[in-house]
């Protein structure tokens, strides 16, 4: 079995509240996006990883794909196994939920191999507890998520956005940015409600006045090629730029194909993570 475990973008990421187990509560807009792993599935005696291509991840017990492979094993108190080969290409610490999209690829997989028939609703649950995106990456598409990822609300998309997506540093681990979070005063807060408006409606003009990440503005101290490569994408004609989830990855926004093509084409030279893609169609990620 082959699957793809695509990438998301944040459109928007605010930070509502903590709950009382330590636990921030979220208001996000995200979205799925072209750039992907690719996970290969196999019937087996015992579970095991390999993990292959230009991005290189642990492949012990604490990889998030095969925790999840666990986990479901745990749950439907299975002997079945597999053996799970990861060819990876979403750069990891990025803030793109690559980790969280090679679980829920590996829980969806893993329900048909085995026979187990679990509903969405139940991977989700399992995902839950392994991690706050794993239940969005197993649903994907263009979605209003709030909690702490369990609340998940599907919207309509109306057109393809074209994007260029760069790490510019080292990862940030997201206790490091949620602990910084804590230290600061006054943060700007996206208009999530515009966000999914400006969306909705194709007005990429609007997007700049009221997308944000208030896990930006304390990542950048931390990272300032954060705001470097910004100001890069901006400069390159992206229409609105941002980083995404907790960093490091920043992506921009073009208005057509042809402009984030040639704005990849000269950032790649600056660049060593650098990537052309686009936010995708129901059908495309309804394909394995």
């Amino acid at each position: 079995m082959q699957l793809r475990a695509y990438a998301k973008i944040n459109w928007s990421l605010d930070t509502v509240g903590v709950r009382e187990d330590g636990y921030h509560l979220l208001d996000m807009v995200m979205q799925s996006v072209s750039l992907h792993d690719t996970l290969y599935l196999e019937p087996a005696e015992g579970l095991s990883l390999r993990a292959e291509g230009p991005v290189r991840v642990p492949v012990s017990e604490d990889n998030l794909a095969l925790r999840a492979a666990r986990a479901l094993q745990r749950h439907a108190g299975s002997a079945e196994g597999a053996e799970i080969r990861l060819r990876k290409r979403i750069p990891t610490g990025a803030g793109l939920g690559g980790g969280s999209s090679d679980a829920a690829a590996v829980l969806r997989g893993l329900n048909q191999l085995w026979g187990l028939h679990y509903s969405l609703d139940t991977l989700c649950d399992i995902g839950l507890s392994l991690g706050a995106d794993i239940p969005y990456c197993l649903r994907g598409g263009l979605c209003r998520v709030r909690g702490i990822g369990e609340s998940i609300e599907l919207l309509d998309r109306a057109r393809v956005y074209h994007l260029v997506i760069l790490q510019p540093c080292r990862g940030l681990s997201t206790r490091q940015v949620f602990t910084a979070l804590g230290a600061a005063e006054a943060l700007r807060r996206p208009d999530t409600p515009g966000v999914i408006r400006a969306l909705q409606e194709s007005a990429l003009g609007a997007l700049p006045g009221v997308m944000g990440n208030t896990l930006q503005e304390v990542s950048v101290p931390l990272r300032p090629a954060i705001r470097q490569a910004i100001t890069q994408l901006r400069e390159h004609g992206a229409r609105a730029a941002q980083m995404t989830g907790s960093g490091s990855a920043v992506f921009g926004v073009f208005s057509n194909a042809q402009a984030a093509h040639t704005a990849w084409e000269s950032l790649n030279k600056k660049y060593r993570a650098c990537y052309l893609a686009r936010t995708l169609t129901e059908a495309e990620e309804n394909c394995p």
